[in-house]
């Protein structure tokens, strides 16, 4: 599974893996952009996503973030350090039960960096540096920046750890949906989502099954609405399961058509 980034909106996972959960289906490679690799690092090293439901109904962005005074970013993500440990159930790439992969963008270079060893939090914490949001994280001394900048949905880091097959979970809401800018927040965010919108040919490629939880109604920090995000996450994986149950039965060399699950979900259509 590749699961891509989207900030709150990516609580939207947890509803995916709880579908794919229930009907026995367990990821053998996970990679994870972003909120995605906040996702991945939990389910990886144990944490059920009944479990990830509960703890997602709880989370604030002051779990995960505080302003601070620095030239590199309006926020610093420390706060990760404690969020995860409490959270992941092991504190190595090493100890997982199911192999991940982090992504993180080196900020010199803009090489895609794959992270899979050694200490889990730092490398998350990385993933997760939105650029000029929060400040960057080192990491075996390269300065990190948000994963997104190289792989929006990392369906080919998964890929290249050995999976034959790839179900890639996505998220297609800009930042700002209608009217101007208000602050300098909505034209970085804005301008990142154009540039990830603008790299989905490349992940979809190679992608068996494409789910795109409708998470549009939702704000890039709604942490709050962590059920509804989840619930959301539940309507797309459950039109994609026939699909996905298909490619799994199909031979590797004859992949199961490509498809881009977006599903209208009643309960969240009637808010």
């Amino acid at each position: 599974m590749a699961l891509g980034g989207g900030f709150a909106r990516g609580l939207a996972h947890i509803g995916v893996l709880s579908v794919l959960e229930e009907a026995g289906i367990k990821p053998d490679f996970i990679a994870g952009t972003s909120v995605g690799s906040v996702i991945g690092a939990a389910y990886c090293s144990g944490v059920s996503a009944r479990e990830m439901c509960e703890i997602a109904s709880i989370i604030r962005f002051k779990d995960i973030a505080r302003y601070c005074v620095s030239r590199l970013g309006l926020c610093c993500n420390d706060r990760m350090t404690q969020l995860l440990t409490r959270i992941c159930k092991v504190r190595t790439f090493e100890e997982l039960h199911t192999p991940l992969a982090v992504i993180a963008t080196d900020f010199l270079t803009g090489e895609a960096v794959l992270l899979r060893k050694g200490n889990l939090i730092d490398p998350v914490r990385a993933s997760c540096a939105y650029p000029g949001i929060f400040t960057p994280v080192s990491v075996n001394g390269r300065l990190m920046v948000d994963g997104m900048l190289a792989h929006c949905v990392p369906a080919i880091p998964v890929k290249e750890m050995g999976a034959e097959k790839i179900i890639s979970v996505s998220f297609n809401a800009h930042w700002v949906k209608t009217g101007a800018p208000r602050h300098v927040l909505d034209i970085i965010g804005q301008c990142f989502s154009i540039v990830t919108a603008n790299m989905d040919s490349v992940w979809q490629a190679i992608t068996d099954v494409s789910i795109v939880p409708d998470v549009a109604e939702f704000a890039y920090d709604a942490f709050e609405k962590a059920p509804k995000l989840i619930e959301a996450g539940v309507c797309a994986a459950q039109a994609a399961l026939p699909q996905i149950q298909a490619m799994m039965q199909s031979p590797v060399n004859e992949p199961a058509e490509a498809m881009s699950a977006i599903p209208m979900c009643a309960a969240l259509e009637n808010g």
